[in-house]
């Protein structure tokens, strides 16, 4: 069999790019070394629950041509993002706004928040932010920094806020309205029933082989520029999509990009219809050891007997775990580069995706990104 695509990832990037390809007459395979379809934005049902597998995801954007076009695979309800942090027995709104303010300080308007903030951050003498922690008690002040800043961000990085560069945190968000809404964007939502159903419309008559990986999968690479990758069934394809790792594509032979890994503690409980009041809650001090508890639930507003929460562990990445976030440092951004350079000699091969682009993607971005390289490959085409 002869294909045009061998598409590497059946996550939001891989299924857009199958999807149109499709469409367009180009014949595609799509592999996962996951069992599953959808990547990181798989939904399973539990206790009639969807339960995002992978940590929260809520889609907004504002491109009414994103929205429109994820449309196409699903409604979507109402859900506004307002998260709820907890700093030991204290609990604040985020993003960082007047009821955060108010709870902290017991005042009342905008220009007491200006002026307390403005105090501490005059106190502190900070003129050049030398790493994370002088640049976010530069932008916020003590208060809002030990609260609700420094735990959650040691954990997440897994190292101290002194030992973080400052550039982690260009700005804080500081609102002086009493408004919940985490996101600015007036397009925002969660699919009705998931989003494991999106990719499965996506990826509707297209071949896909879950639980094998490229490097098992790919029998030979082309040789020269007409040549093909063929598979150990002997089917061909013409170009590859790769969604996976850059450097593992490249057998990290320029050495390890570093990541950070989420582990995830699902539980479940019968006969619980509430556990913490909100779909996402923060836990901010750094005793707590994981960053947050996920209720699955509230995601839909829903009404069961029974829920499902998740505790999330931010680790340190191996080889051989699942990647989720990029550490964008001088460093790695170096290396990235070089593996950018290396990727220029193989023309056959497209990366994209989170990893095959080294940046974390919100998902809306990560749909524009795949139909730009579409439009890309269509011209190339044509």
């Amino acid at each position: 069999m002869k294909y045009d695509y061998l598409i590497v990832g059946s996550g939001l990037f891989g299924a857009v790019f199958a999807y149109e390809m499709n469409r367009k007459g180009r014949k595609v395979l799509v592999i996962d070394k996951r069992n599953h379809i959808a990547g990181n934005i798989y939904t399973e049902s539990v206790l009639n629950i969807n339960v995002h597998k992978y940590g929260a995801h809520i889609f907004h954007t504002s491109d009414e041509r994103i929205w429109n076009y994820i449309g196409q695979f699903a409604s979507f309800n109402h859900y506004i993002n307002s998260p709820i942090a907890r700093y030991h027995d204290e609990l604040y709104n985020l993003p960082f706004n007047m009821n955060t303010f108010s709870k902290m300080w017991g005042i009342v308007t905008p220009a007491e928040a200006k002026a307390e903030i403005a105090r501490q951050i005059e106190a502190l003498h900070i003129e050049e932010p030398e790493n994370l922690e002088e640049q976010a008690l530069s932008l916020a002040g003590k208060d809002v920094y030990e609260k609700l800043v420094k735990g959650y961000t040691e954990k997440q990085w897994g190292r101290d806020c002194k030992e973080l560069p400052a550039f982690i945190i260009k700005r804080l968000p500081l609102r002086f309205t009493y408004d919940n809404n985490y996101f600015n964007d007036p397009y925002q939502g969660i699919p009705i029933g998931g989003y494991t159903q999106i990719v499965e419309k996506m990826l509707h008559g297209i071949e896909v082989k879950t639980g094998v990986s490229y490097q098992e999968y790919i029998e030979s690479a082309p040789v020269g520029d007409n040549g093909v990758f063929t598979d150990k069934q002997g089917n061909t394809f013409s170009k590859v999509l790769y969604t996976g790792m850059i450097d593992e594509f490249f057998a990290y032979r320029l050495g390890h990009l570093e990541y950070r890994a989420l582990r995830f503690e699902q539980e479940e409980l019968p006969g619980c219809d509430n556990y913490q009041g909100n779909a996402v809650v923060n836990y901010t001090d750094r005793e707590t050891p994981y960053t947050r508890i996920i209720e699955h639930k509230h995601f839909e507003f829903g009404k069961q007997t029974d829920t499902v929460i998740t505790r999330e562990y931010p680790t340190e990445w191996k080889p051989g775990e699942e990647p989720y976030y990029p550490v964008n440092n001088e460093k790695n951004n170096t290396l990235f580069a070089a593996y950018r350079k290396l990727a220029e000699t193989q023309p056959q091969v497209l990366f994209g995706g989170r990893l095959g682009a080294y940046q974390y993607y919100d998902m809306d971005k990560v749909i524009a990104a795949a139909l730009q390289m579409v439009e890309e490959e269509t011209v190339r085409a044509d």
